[in-house]
């Protein structure tokens, strides 16, 4: 039992100790750089404590730096390299160091992020709430395939901080007045290359010409490729960037371990069911090239008894969110994906990426598994090489600049166990049908007067000469 004062007082309960940097203690390391090393905001910096990441990714040490004292930045990078916190981090400490003072018309953001892809808007705002526990900003996304009236109240329920957009829904709020551009004081342009691939920069610079000249804004721009494209619209749209390069392959080769079996077709499905249970694999991410392979997979997995589900471009948009969620939450096991999932998709504690099929791209080969091995974790990446993949391989050993060992499958991986059986329909109770011939819960049909038998047939036609009128003539039946 806990002591009492003999004042009559009651005892005094100590105070939750406020949280200061002093707090988060990093050691000094001569090869890395450290949040505190950033002078950020403790806002910010409490948040990066409570993540549990204490240094910088190379691409966070080279942008931070310049991009905190509101300088444009160009940067070449991939997903799993930190690129996106690099820029969250340069928002929100910018947003804290200039506070706006006064009532803001909703719809006019400070900050807007545009992204190819609905996921990668997700895991973009996803990160950005996580980073902004601390700090009292609104963030909201904006993307297609969603209620467009739900998306809206949001925009006009409060001042709005930071959006997180696609190109095509964005122009859609903007056309109706319920978007204005003209207050934004930082843009950011992520992936690209993949709008250019995808079409959207006819949008992109409708969308930036729409914000403040680029003297009056600070302007981020990252591409995962530099193309000749890329470059002009990065000059275009910047002011004297910082330029960082972060190599595709220290993705690809650093962190993530890679296995390449030599199958057959017929080998691949008994491979991929052999390695998910003899590791006794929790959380397993399957690309396929086509839509229709993802199917067929996810359904042999499913009559294997494997908790799986698909991803893929011909997903509604909502079950494809939740899907997501699940699959991060630990509800699914597998989830079987197009390149819809090749980029922009952070999920954490994901060790294995399985490449059912080679892509045809290269590029996309880093991209899928770049889903594991991420920020600096290890990972392992399993593909299949067949009598068709094979022949992509040099193009993808050329591109990572390594050359990928491939083993052939460890013996009886390639023999697959008889599917269990399936599960059947609950018989119906015993006794049969119950009196009158009817089955169970169902209604006995009654008979239209007059469609009964040959006698009331007759009967119905003599009533009808009495009273004048012409009997109905007979159906005449095929010989």
């Amino acid at each position: 039992m806990a002591a009492v004062s003999g004042t009559g007082e009651k005892p005094s309960v100590p105070a939750v100790q406020k949280w200061h940097r002093g707090l988060f203690k990093v050691p000094e390391l001569p090869d890395k750089t450290r949040f505190h090393d950033l002078d950020l905001p403790d806002p910010v910096l409490h948040a990066i404590a409570d993540t549990g990441f204490q240094y910088c990714t190379p691409i966070q040490a080279e942008v931070l730096p310049a991009t905190l004292k509101g300088r444009d930045a160009f940067g070449r990078a991939q997903t799993g390299t930190g690129k996106t916190a690099a820029f969250l981090v340069a928002v929100l400490t910018r947003l804290l160091n200039n506070p706006l003072r006064g009532k803001r018309k909703p719809g006019t953001p400070r900050v807007l992020i545009i992204a190819p892809t609905r996921e990668l808007v997700l895991q973009i705002a996803d990160e950005a709430n996580l980073l902004s526990a601390h700090c009292p900003f609104s963030i909201v996304s904006v993307f297609g395939g969603m209620d467009y009236e739900k998306q809206r109240r949001k925009l006009h329920g409060r001042a709005v901080d930071i959006i997180v957009a696609t190109p095509g829904r964005l122009l859609d709020f903007k056309r109706r007045r319920d978007l204005d551009l003209s207050r934004v004081e930082m843009l950011i342009i992520d992936e690209a290359d993949r709008m250019l691939d995808m079409g959207f920069i006819p949008d992109v610079r409708q969308i930036v010409y729409s914000t403040p000249h680029k003297d009056k804004r600070q302007t981020l721009f990252f591409s995962a490729t530099l193309t000749p494209d890329v470059t002009r619209l990065s000059a275009s749209w910047t002011r004297d960037p910082i330029t960082v390069e972060i190599e595709p392959e220290q993705v690809a080769v650093d962190t993530v371990e890679q296995v390449v079996y030599i199958v057959t077709t017929d080998e691949k499905f008994a491979l991929t069911y052999n390695i998910i249970t003899r590791r006794n694999l929790k959380r397993v991410l399957i690309f396929c090239n086509r839509r229709d392979e993802t199917r067929r997979l996810a359904e042999m997995l499913g009559r294997y008894r494997i908790n799986c589900d698909v991803l893929s471009g011909e997903v509604p948009q909502k079950k494809r969110i939740r899907t997501l969620d699940a699959f991060k939450a630990g509800k699914i096991r597998v989830l079987v994906a197009t390149d819809v999932a090749g980029r922009g998709i952070h999920i954490e504690d994901m060790d294995y990426v399985i490449n059912f099929t080679l892509p045809r791209d290269p590029e996309d080969y880093v991209h899928r598994i770049g889903r594991t091995g991420r920020a600096g974790a290890a990972g392992t990446s399993i593909s299949f090489a067949d009598e068709e993949d094979s022949f992509y391989l040099p193009a993808i050993e050329e591109f990572i600049g390594r050359s990928l060992h491939c083993i052939p499958p460890e013996e009886h991986w390639t023999e697959l166990p008889p599917a269990p059986p399936r599960r059947r329909k609950p018989k119906p109770p015993a006794g049969g049908r119950p009196p009158g011939g009817d089955q169970p819960g169902k209604r006995r049909r009654r008979r239209r007067p007059g469609s009964g038998n040959r006698d009331n047939r007759n009967r119905s036609g003599r009533q009808a000469s009495r009273t004048g009128s012409k009997p109905r003539p007979k159906r005449k039946t095929a010989p």
